[in-house]
């Protein structure tokens, strides 16, 4: 504790230092702005941004569309609101010492126009009230009743997060990221891992694609519990929904650069505005470049990544929009970003690895192409049309050692196996629905329906591998001995030379999902929508083959039914019973494939706005029943063949919280909590109910606060502060093990920030207290792996806005 303190003094100072400054007043010298902004329909437009642009002072309208800025110097003024797709509304105020001015805004949009609006322009707060349009919901999220939490722009460039991998699940409850392979995020929540979609659209698979950078990122919403009707296929447990950046009609740019430890150097840029002189062709594009080290030898991911858009205004009503995505990956091997040992976790530096400074490059290359159609069919209703195409290939190795891992006998000398992994991954995903509002008499409806469509093409080949052995001056071979590994000694005739020959269509392994599925939704409002009632349901059919069990099909009706009350405008209740139905990839050790997964899930919720919106919280409880869950066939995997089988029954209980938007003047925060209670409750195996689920945490808590200040002569400066824990940690996938648990899991990190007219400064120090921080499991053969983080690092980053 004396350490920790010792460590924290630093941080307690400037904190003290920043109140201190932030007392300072100039009551004799300033004065205030206050007002109300309302869109064209009389209703409060919340969530817009004001900003005062001499002093790039921001603010963000309350519930009831009221602004406030106070302590400004006197003088005359430009007040901007931001609208996307719009002219920007912009007006002259004056201050006056001692005084307050009063500017009323009424925006030339209606309250459904804003909505889009207010998710893309917003880029000053944690907190939002508004989805995108991506979810397809017309409601704010304090009236939808399910449990969504929105990661925005500002918060993700605050924490200086860059992709998937990194620190994104710590501004949701009970969302962890457990292992990766360089190019996918493998993201838990809520018992089970969660799909991945981007721009509404699933686009998991088993492997791949490429995860997105997050300089072509806009927001991520996470999603819990199943919501099958509102998207696509997902488990019971949620999915994470990436939305991508996409032309505003605003003339605008930044700039990015960073320099980071282990040779990180980055780049960015945005560019943002029309290219026609009516206004009707807007573009957007972004663009970043990356060369990054790691704290293990002979480790890199280099990349870049491209993504032009182009959207057309074809008239009032009707809008085109077309979205091209290249990225590009290159490491040094997957898999060597593992340690194993057979005597225990953490055995290891951090820094070990079984790679080769001579390997060939693992390249990751992800093409994608998004269309977009939308047309408002009359004041109440509109048309979305969305296809994606994707296409990712991967050209490499992977590492693992050979079976059994160790050589006989020792418990230091590992057998390294390396294998070829080339994938070609095509995925095709299409999408209609309509949304839209009637009334019959006193109860309103919002409707929604549509059909969903999607076809994955994937081919593995993992069929040629070699053990990789080192040699001496005299050509004899050199174990590998973890514990005083000796790296350089591999010539180029003993790396193993794969035949790439033939397509990878011929000698890969072919797997086929798919689904086709229908949708409606109808909320009910009653009592001037105070009371909700949601009703809804989908048909989905699951397709699949492989080479292994041939083909199948099946189909299932899944229903919805959720409630929600709004006591006032500030809190609501509500309540949600869904299932899921999504299919179980690969085969048992017979060949046959597996049944679809089947989850049901009730949850009661309470949702509450503080100070008129400023932040807010979010109190959920939930029980999920999963059927037809693949786990670990220990009986069955020999050899280092590992199977799966459907273990029976898994049931997930828990309680989870979430605070995030600004409690207190200049203080934004983000605290979260969750409780979850993931158990095997039926098994072919008995010795296996009653465990904990693999890769599940069961308690789990997130901090983030960020302190700005925004007057006096440390105007621009901020300190953020924040840590994760874990407690009770299950291995992930291939363990059932308990008694190999994972140790708690504590990071503490820390930023410096500074605005100056058009340039940002961003420092961020990870993981302060230089903690040894991993997730693995056991594998079958009786040895330990593991994935261990870097200790204490640090990134400087530099900002420019044009």
């Amino acid at each position: 504790m004396k350490y920790l303190n010792q460590k924290l003094l630093p941080i307690k100072l400037l904190l003290c230092l920043f109140v201190l400054f932030s007392a300072t007043t100039f009551a004799q010298t300033s004065g205030s702005l206050k007002g109300t902004v309302q869109t064209s329909d009389n209703k409060a437009a919340e969530g817009v941004s004001i900003t005062l642009k001499e002093l790039n002072r921001t603010t963000i309208a309350d519930n009831n569309g009221n602004y406030s800025i106070k302590n400004i110097p006197a003088g005359n003024y430009t007040l901007i609101v931001t609208l996307v797709g719009y002219t920007d509304f912009q007006q002259n105020v004056t201050i006056t010492s001692g005084e307050t001015a009063t500017a009323n805004i009424t925006l030339a949009l209606s309250n459904n126009e804003l909505n889009q609006v207010v998710v893309l322009s917003n880029k000053s707060a944690f907190k939002t009230n508004r989805i995108s349009s991506s979810l397809r919901l017309q409601s704010p999220i304090i009236e939808i009743p399910q449990n969504i939490q929105v990661v925005t722009g500002k918060l993700i460039q605050d924490q200086q997060i860059y992709d998937m991998l990194e620190g994104v699940t710590r501004n949701v409850s009970g969302a962890t990221r457990v292992e990766h392979w360089d190019n996918y995020a493998n993201i838990f929540m809520r018992g089970s891992q969660v799909a991945a979609f981007r721009n509404g659209m699933n686009v998991s698979t088993t492997w791949g694609p490429l995860t997105e950078d997050m300089s072509m990122v806009e927001r991520i919403e996470f999603v819990k519990g199943p919501a099958g009707f509102m998207l696509a296929n997902g488990n019971p447990s949620g999915f994470y929904n990436v939305v991508t950046k996409k032309p505003s009609g605003r003339t605008k740019g930044e700039a990015n650069m960073t320099l980071g430890s282990f040779d990180m150097y980055r780049a960015a840029l945005d560019f943002d505005g029309k290219l026609s002189k009516d206004g009707k062709l807007l573009y957007r594009i972004n663009v970043m470049g990356q060369m990054k080290g790691s704290h293990r030898d002979y480790d890199y991911n280099n990349r870049y990544s491209i993504a032009p858009v182009l959207k057309y205004l074809i008239d009032e009503n009707t809008s085109l929009t077309l979205e091209y995505t290249k990225q590009f990956s290159q490491v040094n091997i997957i898999g060597s970003n593992y340690v194993f040992s057979n005597r225990g976790y953490a055995d290891l530096p951090k820094s070990f690895t079984t790679g080769e400074p001579n390997f060939k490059p693992t390249n990751m290359d992800d093409q994608s192409i998004l269309a977009i159609l939308e047309h408002k069919m009359s004041n109440n209703w509109k048309f979305t049309g969305q296809a994606t195409y994707i296409n990712y290939k991967q050209e490499g190795m992977s590492m693992w050692p050979q079976w059994p891992g160790f050589a006989p006998g020792t418990d230091n000398i590992l057998t390294r196996g390396v294998s070829i992994w080339d994938v070609l991954g095509l995925t095709k995903t299409g999408q209609f629905f309509v949304n839209g509002e009637e009334k019959t008499g006193s109860v309103t409806h919002k409707i929604l329906g549509g059909l969903d469509m999607s076809d994955k093409m994937y081919y593995h080949d993992w069929s040629q591998s070699a053990a990789l052995n080192g040699y001496d001056a005299s050509g004899n071979i050199v174990p590998f001995d973890i514990y005083n590994p000796i790296h350089g000694n591999v010539p180029a005739s003993a790396m193993p030379n794969f035949d790439r020959s033939k397509d990878i269509r011929e000698r890969g392994v072919q797997y086929h999902n798919g689904y086709n599925a229908i949708y409606a939704q109808d909320e009910l409002g009653f009592f001037e929508d105070k009371l909700r009632l949601t009703l809804a349901g989908r048909y989905t059919t699951l397709k699949t083959s492989n080479p292994y069990s041939g083909s199948f099909d099946d189909s299932k009706f899944t229903p919805r039914v959720g409630v929600s009350y709004s006591f006032n405008k500030n809190n609501a209740a509500y309540f949600v019973s869904d299932q899921s139905f999504n299919e179980n990839y690969g085969t048992d050790w017979q060949g046959k494939s597996f049944d679809p997964e089947t989850g049901n899930n009730l949850e009661l919720g309470f949702k509450r706005d503080w100070m008129n919106g400023k932040w807010n919280s979010v109190v959920s409880v939930y029980q999920i029943t999963k059927k037809n869950v693949l786990t670990a066939d220990p009986e069955h995997s020999t050899g280092g063949i590992q199977y799966s089988r459907q273990s029976g029954e898994q049931q997930v209980e828990g309680v989870e919280i979430d605070v995030r938007g600004e409690i207190f003047k200049n203080l934004d925060v983000v605290i979260n909590y969750a409780f979850t209670e993931a158990k095997v409750t039926k098994d072919t195996d008995p010795a296996i109910v009653g465990t904990q689920v693999a890769g599940t945490s069961r308690h789990i808590q997130n901090t983030w606060l960020n302190y700005k200040m925004d007057r006096g002569v440390l105007n621009g400066l901020g300190l953020s502060i924040g840590y994760q824990y874990q407690v009770d940690r299950s291995p992930w996938f291939v363990s059932d093990d308990q008694t190999s648990g994972l140790p708690d899991y504590f990071r503490l990190d820390g930023s410096l920030t500074y605005q100056k007219g058009k340039m940002t400064y961003n420092l961020i120090v990870n993981n302060i207290l230089n903690r040894y921080l991993y997730s693995g499991g056991k594998y079958d053969p009786g040895y330990f792996y593991w994935q261990a983080e870097p200790g204490t690092n640090l990134r400087v980053s530099v900002g420019y806005r044009f």
